[in-house]
């Protein structure tokens, strides 16, 4: 029996996806490296090298949003096997294991109980910490897809509604309103937003132009929150400079990613394989060079020295050259990862998943029949 190819896929997200995990290498350059909170940056906030760095690093947590954005768009009508989730899983685990051991092995570093549990089980906090809550959204999608799939088009307004005043509203205002949020939580929200697009499409969603134009506005709004943030700084000594983009909900964080999510879902690009290839190792970047404080403080500190380029003239290259490595190493390296190891193994996954699901459901047959659970 013959199979259909596979329709080639535009690789507008793709790109996007790119572009994005380019932005947050460089809000690790500036906040993750001594720069940004004790540093220089914020020791002179008018200064040019800091307006410079300010507006370079101010799109991380927009980055965060535009990735869980493009997983709630996919996601909402896919399903979640076990092999996309382990894909991930040992991902994590891979680069926990390895760089670890080579900081043990260079004297970089030391084995304790507690980093050795975290390398097998990264899930060791929810609350700031991008991969682990990112593992728990994961699965938590199947159930969302229940929930989104289910309610009138209405509901899911009010819904929206609700957790956007709940979660942004309160989230930008924080002088008045006390918010703990933890990102599981809140990429709920996320998946909120892009299911919604996906599953009840119009005119003004396919709108291209209009959406470049919402992005230009709401980057150039971002910025000069940024700016005017250091101008406040400079006069009442508060640190406001990413005031409106300082966290995920943040107002202008979460407008910013979501326009740029909208106008990138709606420009036409042909199926590049380059692409995708990169693309495809976007997250392995984010775990190879955010794996831990020992690997922040040996890139950003001891290796790429940030602190001591703020002064220099050549500082700009010195940032944007840097981020454009570190992406290049890590994608390189993802790739032969997924090559030689990742590729391999789920070969075998395939050769043997169906005889342990068969197995599996057995068990879990016999579990819930004694628990009376239907």
């Amino acid at each position: 029996m013959s199979t259909q190819p596979k329709p080639a896929r535009n690789s507008n997200l793709e790109l996007f996806r790119i572009l994005v995990m380019l932005l947050v290498i460089a809000h690790h350059y500036v906040v993750n490296s001594g720069l940004y909170a004790g540093g220089p940056v914020l020791a002179n906030p008018t200064a040019a090298p800091s307006l410079f760095l300010l507006l370079f690093g101010a799109w991380g947590k927009t980055g965060i949003n535009c990735f869980v954005l493009i997983s709630g768009y996919f996601m909402c009508k896919s399903s979640i096997s076990a092999k996309k989730f382990a894909k991930l899983f040992l991902e994590v685990v891979f680069y926990n294991i390895v760089i670890n051991f080579l900081f043990f092995i260079f004297g970089y570093g030391s084995f304790s109980l507690g980093s050795l549990i975290s390398i097998f089980f990264p899930v060791t906090e929810i609350g700031v910490g991008f991969t682990g809550a990112y593992l728990v959204f994961f699965l938590t999608i199947p159930f969302l897809n229940v929930l989104v799939n289910h309610m009138t088009q209405r509901q899911h307004i009010y819904l929206l509604l609700l957790m956007s005043f709940m979660y942004v509203l309160t989230g930008t205002l924080k002088m008045i309103f006390t918010l703990y949020m933890n990102y599981v939580s809140w990429f709920a929200v996320l998946y909120l937003f892009s299911s919604y697009v996906r599953l009840y499409p119009n005119k003004l969603f396919e709108n291209t132009k209009v959406w470049g134009i919402m992005t230009l506005c709401s980057v150039a709004l971002s910025a000069l929150s940024v700016v005017a943030g250091a101008w406040l700084m400079s006069k009442i000594g508060k640190n406001l400079t990413y005031y409106f983009v300082s966290d995920s909900n943040a107002i202008l964080a979460l407008v910013t990613g979501f326009c740029a999510f909208m106008f990138f879902k709606n420009v036409s690009i042909p199926n590049s394989r380059f692409i995708n290839t990169l693309a495809a190792s976007s997250f392995g970047v984010l775990l190879i060079h955010t794996n831990s404080d020992l690997m922040r403080h040996w890139l950003w500190v001891d290796t790429l020295d940030n602190v001591g380029t703020y002064s220099k003239a050549w500082m700009p290259l010195h940032a944007i050259g840097s981020v454009l490595a570190i992406y290049a190493v890590c994608t390189g390296i993802d790739y032969l990862r997924i090559r030689f190891l990742e590729t391999p193994f789920f070969r075998l996954w395939d050769r043997h998943y169906d005889k342990f699901l068969v197995k599996f459901k057995k068990a879990e047959a016999a579990v819930f029949e004694k628990l009376g659970v239907k």
